[in-house]
């Protein structure tokens, strides 16, 4: 158990110190990184309307 123990809480400290991010992001760079998520949010979307579409047919 000691192993796992000691990988968690790097694990644990990793996440905490990269928690927050250090770089600046600008309202351009922000705006296109929320229209790359509707983007792939509405891709996921497609893909799962066609799997049901696909699946209910027979």
């Amino acid at each position: 158990m000691g192993p796992i123990r000691n990988l968690l809480a790097k694990i644990g400290a990793i996440n905490t110190l990269y928690r927050e991010p250090r770089i600046e992001m600008s309202g351009a760079v922000r705006l296109s990184l929320l229209v790359l998520r509707v983007y792939l949010v509405a891709l996921v979307a497609l893909m799962i309307y066609k799997f049901v579409q696909i699946v209910t047919q027979g």
